[in-house]
């Protein structure tokens, strides 16, 4: 499917030359949540390389912090205002940038969701992203694993991202305590498990100092807190600070999802005990190549076979591997890292 988009997106820009020169050129807005977080920096890269190899103009939009959802919307609106071709976004609010997106779409530009699907999911015209359910159960099984029998024991807390619940959010959360072997009630939701093992759910806004807040908020409730499932890496880091503070850095699993390269060296440096690693730089890339094919001829990108997105792939990296769950070493997580 990546070579077929290449492949595409190429042919499309050769056969849209004339018109690229009569001044008809092709744009594209990529919007973030942030532009600090490094998973949405290399998001940026990625698009910037392929816009830069396709001859397509590129802008590029973030909120202030996740979860900035104003932000996300003006952005929006100066892309319709510009008559962008497309928009790739990461929305921080997947319900209430909607209007925004049904706007953009109404204007006749492409919208891909990249990393967060929207709600609904077909609000855009196509999402790449990595299985974020998959990626949460994923940690959530190795925990559960490098545990053993104490996982009936455990007392985790639960370092979420807002408390708006977008989508990115709920899968992971979800995903964990399903690999973990916990009920969820409502999968659509996080917060309304009744599983004693749950000693808190926090939030973080996805950034360091987030997740120590959370995590010193959670250990107030619960000083027996042994694992710790955090949304992302940066959060993950944030939360090892706080155990540092008190001396548990040692005797608490931290799992988390991104594998980016900062956290991949913090698997290796034993921070997180393992992460899902998804790939930001080939969900943007595919994105404008996806983008470069439409202004041609309307040409829409396809979903990865029975599912509703386009599967950009995740990998659990870890270097104390779970017999029976398949894993890749911190070797080649960092090979990998970013995508």
């Amino acid at each position: 499917m990546k070579k077929l988009l290449i492949g595409t997106a190429i042919a499309a820009i050769s056969s849209a030359g004339a018109a690229m020169a009569d001044g008809h050129s092709v744009s594209a807005c990529l919007i973030t949540k942030t532009d600090t977080n490094p998973f949405f920096v290399m998001m940026r890269q990625g698009a910037e390389a392929a816009a830069a190899e396709l001859g397509i103009t590129l802008n590029s939009y973030a909120g202030r912090v996740d979860g900035d959802n104003e932000a996300q919307v003006a952005a929006i609106e100066t892309c319709i205002a510009n008559g962008a071709s497309g928009i790739l976004i990461a929305a921080s609010d997947t319900a209430a940038i909607v209007p925004a997106i049904e706007e953009a779409r109404a204007a006749g530009i492409l919208v891909i969701a990249l990393d967060t699907p929207l709600e609904p999911i077909d609000a855009a015209d196509a999402t790449f992203a990595t299985d974020n359910f998959l990626a949460g159960e994923l940690i959530g099984q190795w925990a559960a694993g490098a545990l053993g029998d104490e996982a009936a024991n455990a007392r985790i807390a639960m370092l979420d991202l807002a408390i708006s619940q977008p989508t990115v959010g709920v899968l992971r959360d979800q995903g964990f305590l399903t690999g973990f072997g916990i009920d969820v009630v409502d999968p659509n939701m996080w917060g309304d498990e009744t599983d004693e093992r749950i000693a808190c759910n926090e939030v973080t806004a996805g950034n360091e100092e987030g997740g120590r807040t959370a995590m010193e908020t959670c250990l107030a409730a619960d000083p027996d807190i042994n694992v710790v499932y955090t949304i992302n890496e940066p959060a993950a880091a944030g939360a090892y600070e706080a155990l540092v503070a008190i001396g548990r850095q040692d005797d608490v699993l931290i799992v988390s999802v991104d594998g980016g390269c900062p956290g991949v060296a913090d698997v290796a440096d034993g921070v997180i005990g393992a992460t899902s690693q998804q790939y930001p730089l080939l969900m943007a890339s595919l994105g404008i190549q996806a983008i470069a094919a439409y202004a041609v001829d309307g040409t829409l990108p396809e979903n990865t076979p029975g599912r509703d997105f386009f599967d950009t792939g995740v990998s659990l990296v870890t270097n104390a591997p779970v017999e029976g769950l398949e894993s890749i070493s911190v070797e080649e997580g960092s090979n990998l890292c970013w995508g």
